[in-house]
Order: C-alpha cells, then sequence, then structure tokens
C-alpha cells in the first residue's frame, strides 16, 4: 500500500513530530544556556522588541517586568538569572513563540503538540489500530476450518 504524499505520516520514517529520549539527569549549565538561546531567538523571531514583551509579560503577571529583568533571563553569562514557570509562561504568550514549551521538555523525552495536531496524533493512532485489527483478522481467515456437521 503505497502512502499518499499529500497525507502527513506522524510515526513514519518521514515523521512530523520528533521520536526523543528521556535523559536521567540534568546538566543545570547546559539547560539554562540552552533555554536562554531558545528564549533570545524567540525575541529575535518576535515582532515586538524586548520592551514591548517586558510590557505584555507585565500585564500578563500583573506586576511589573523590566527589559532588563528580560535581559537577565536571556543572558547566557546571567547564570543567576533564571526564570519562574509562571514568567517563562508570561514570556511564551508576549513572545508568541509557544515552541519554547517544546524545547522546555524536549530532554524529557517528550514532543508538545499544538491545536490539531494531537486530532492527527489521534487519527494516526486509531489508523494504526485498524492496520492491527485487519492483520489479525487475515491470520484468524488465513487458518483452516474443520467444522462438523451437525445431526
Amino acid at each position: 500500500m503505497s502512502r499518499n504524499p499529500h497525507q502527513l505520516d506522524l510515526f513514519g520514517d518521514s515523521s512530523a513530530f520528533p521520536v526523543r529520549v528521556f535523559v536521567d539527569s540534568i546538566d543545570a549549565d547546559k539547560f539554562r544556556a540552552r533555554l536562554k538561546r531558545a528564549m533570545a531567538r524567540a525575541i529575535r523571531e518576535c515582532p515586538f522588541d524586548r520592551a514591548e514583551i517586558a510590557a505584555r509579560m507585565s500585564r500578563y503577571l500583573a506586576t511589573s517586568v523590566t527589559k532588563g529583568v528580560l535581559d537577565a533571563y536571556t543572558a547566557e553569562s546571567k547564570t543567576g538569572h533564571d526564570i519562574t514557570l509562571l514568567r517563562f509562561k508570561a514570556f511564551v504568550k508576549a513572545s508568541g513563540a509557544t515552541w519554547l514549551w517544546d524545547e522546555l521538555v524536549s530532554d524529557d523525552g517528550l514532543t508538545m503538540m499544538d491545536g490539531d495536531e494531537t486530532l492527527l496524533a489521534e487519527i494516526a493512532y486509531w489508523q494504526e489500530e485498524q492496520r492491527r485489527c485487519a492483520s489479525r483478522l487475515s491470520e484468524l481467515r488465513a487458518k483452516p476450518l474443520n467444522l462438523r456437521r451437525r445431526k
């Protein structure tokens, strides 16, 4: 059976989502640097400048977040300035960089899906279940039947 080139294949060789492996340890320095680089990238790709992102975060959190604090969160040299989860959530909303959640959980063997991607994954799951059931039915049908005649 050939695959339709216009149909997404979530779990095949051309996977739309990477298969990841759980990493049992946490290298705090590497994780911190990776997260800070990812946040800096999010700022570069964002249509808002740092001051506007900080202002948007302030509105979400109902507390002041300054451009200086945002700079510290994204500077790899500032190892004493780690962002809290609540502020990270506000940063994601303010910057629109929802892909940061995927970056956050990738070394836990997880892949984040957005919106209808979960529906596509559900469809792929049930298609695989259909294939499994069809295979089992074929196995059963291939077995010879020895039916006794009833009197």
